[in-house]
């Protein structure tokens, strides 16, 4: 069982619907027990103060992850929460002829495994990181988002 809140700082017909969301949610978390976790969208302003404030850059970014320290609660386990930036993943979309819900698909996933642990520090670990976003995005019927053509 996934337990799952949506948060909206701002509301678009651009963004995915909670359901799509909640779907991908859940297909990435899938076979691995009672989890909690939180997503918000949000606009630029709060996502370019979220981006100084916890990663010194000062500029908003598509995706932060942060993942919850705290014990597991009635066997749930709290993963953390997954901010996602909507005009910078709007932006990015458009700059890399990507489809725009593939995009939104792609950085769900790839916040849910920061908040499982993995990273793109340094190569072997983007590499393992990589994978598995393409594998889980195919599963779900998106293209590889690592590759220049896009489904466009």
């Amino acid at each position: 069982m996934i337990e799952l809140e949506i948060q909206r700082q701002l509301q678009d017909p651009k963004i995915p619907e909670d359901a799509r969301i909640e779907r991908w949610v859940q297909h990435v978390l899938a076979g691995q027990g009672a989890a909690m976790v939180n997503v918000r969208i949000v606009d630029l302003a709060e996502g370019w103060a979220l981006n100084r404030q916890w990663r010194g850059k000062d500029s908003a970014t598509n995706v932060l992850s942060f993942p919850a320290d705290m014990p597991a609660a009635d066997d749930v386990r709290v993963l953390g929460d997954v901010v996602l930036c909507a005009p910078v993943i709007e932006r990015e979309a458009a700059e890399q002829d990507k489809d725009l819900e593939a995009h939104w698909a792609h950085l769900v996933i790839h916040g849910l495994l920061h908040l499982q642990g993995f990273d793109h520090i340094d190569g072997e670990r983007a590499g393992v990181m990589e994978s598995r976003e393409i594998e889980l995005l195919a599963e779900l019927g998106f293209p590889n988002p690592y590759e220049s053509s896009n489904g466009r």
